[in-house]
């Protein structure tokens, strides 16, 4: 036998060794997700002002001006310049006769102004307080309200912990039910779910002095997770 040929054989026989010791293995691959609710701790709001005139730079200084009154009025009350951020500005023409089939050309009437910001509120206390204020200093435009937390990382501990225990949990139900023995890990992943608001609203105080009424719920952490336990022999 030559050289070359025993060479031949012995990877001939090492990929079949490797083949059969690959269909030998048995696993169990199972999927869970694990999920916390959890009361909101921060609030996010999208507030703006527009207005309209005939002038662009009338309509653009009132939007300004009241703008600028609303930013003073959140750092009056506790907002942090890091949780306020201008989110669009914007300066568009009005035109009239633009549909028209009189075959009378459109012609700019008059411009409006627009100016949103986003805002963070870390204290939940203050959130209905502080939409009211904004709103009886020239907040006219409002693009939504979310609440959220400001650390889900607590969270996200407690929601892994009950995903891979559903997850073991399975294996052990499938390996009973096939009669064989459960053994250890072999792999495990995970994909971070988010945060989102529940179905389920909640009651949520705001103040009792007048603020505009909101409901902060509960808000749910999701974790999901993909495990894959050996056969025991």
């Amino acid at each position: 036998m030559t050289l070359k040929t025993f060479a031949f054989l012995a990877a001939m026989m090492a990929a079949t060794a490797a083949g059969m010791a690959h269909a030998e293995e048995r696993r169990i691959t199972v999927d869970a997700i694990g999920t916390v609710q959890v009361a909101p701790d921060m609030a996010t709001i999208t507030l703006g002002v527009t207005n309209q005139d005939a002038e662009a730079s009338v309509a653009m200084k009132a939007t300004s001006d009241a703008v600028a009154q609303v930013l003073s009025r959140l750092t009056d009350m506790g907002i942090e310049d890091r949780d306020v951020q201008t989110r669009d500005l914007s300066l568009s023409p009005v035109w009239s006769n633009r549909n028209q089939q009189n075959g009378e050309p459109p012609e700019i009437t008059g411009f409006v102004a627009s100016n949103r910001v986003f805002v963070r509120v870390r204290d939940l206390s203050q959130l209905g307080q502080i939409m009211d204020a904004v709103i009886q200093d020239g907040a006219n435009d409002f693009g939504g309200l979310s609440f959220g937390l400001q650390d889900t990382k607590p969270i996200e501990v407690q929601a892994r912990a009950k995903a891979v225990g559903e997850a073991t949990s399975k294996a052990e139900q499938l390996a009973q039910a096939a009669n064989v023995t459960l053994g250890p890990v072999q792999s495990i992943s995970e994909r971070t779910g988010g945060v989102r608001p529940m179905a389920e609203m909640r009651a949520f105080s705001v103040a009792d002095t007048g603020g505009v009424p909101v409901a902060g719920g509960e808000i749910t952490v999701s974790v999901s997770v993909s495990m894959e336990f050996e056969i025991s022999e």
